[in-house]
């Protein structure tokens, strides 16, 4: 390896649709590139303000649930390490309804900008909820039409990827990170994001129980089949 490739410091975008998906579904992943020095820009699409939970006992509304979740992500992003933040500012539960062209647009000069060796997303089929979808979709789109020099991957959900069959894709698609050493900072992410995870008793466990829930390692689909594949166990 050439030294200047040592020496350079990785760039990751990561294009999501809510606050809390950087957390819930990769948030070892961010935390373990971070702390190994990589300089990582996230996109929220929304700022989750049509999320059903609201706090236990609730104490949110549809007003103040926006500044409420923006000051979480903020706090989560900062444990991760995540270096800079973007708010499209699209309401929540309406990614699907937004223009297009406009949407891949601002994707695609982000990508200009920041020129990334990684761009995270979600899969526009896989993604789940309509959001995720057509975020991922848009930010495909905004890669290919960039030349699609870094890499693409799909974050995905859980191990589901353990078994990649199911959904029509092999082995060689899927990149398994190990994140066991980085499970703290995530659980630490996750209390971050409190008024989505109050309901759930188990973050609030003391911190050994609470680890327990999480798996050690976090999947990725290899999105541009193009780009030859750089290792099953890393993005980079």
């Amino acid at each position: 390896m050439k030294t200047e490739d040592r020496n350079k410091r990785r760039k990751l975008l990561a294009v999501f649709a809510h606050p809390d998906d950087e957390t819930f579904i990769c948030g070892g992943t961010l935390a373990k590139y971070a702390h190994e020095g990589a300089e990582i820009t996230l996109v929220s699409a929304t700022r989750g303000e049509m999320g059903r939970r609201m706090g236990n006992p609730p104490y949110l509304n549809r007003e103040t649930m926006p500044a409420a979740r923006e000051a979480e992500l903020r706090e989560a992003c900062g444990i991760l390490g995540i270096a800079r933040l973007h708010f499209f500012d699209i309401r929540d539960k309406t990614v699907e309804f937004c223009d297009a062209a406009l949407l891949e647009a601002r994707i695609e000069a982000l990508i200009k900008e920041i020129e990334p060796d990684a761009v995270l997303t979600f899969h526009e089929t896989l993604g789940g909820h309509p959001d995720h979808c057509a975020i991922g979709k848009a930010a495909t789109n905004a890669y290919l039409r960039c030349g699609g020099e870094g890499g693409l991957y799909f974050i995905t959900f859980g191990n589901a990827m353990a078994h990649p069959e199911r959904f029509g894709y092999t082995r060689k698609d899927v990149v398994k990170i190990d994140v066991s050493a980085h499970n703290r900072t995530k659980l630490a992410a996750f209390r971050a994001h409190r008024c989505q995870t109050e309901i759930d008793e188990w973050v609030w466990l003391p911190d050994e129980e609470a680890l327990s829930y999480f798996g050690n390692d976090e999947y990725f689909l290899a999105g541009d089949r193009r780009v030859p594949r750089r290792s099953p166990h890393h993005l980079f």
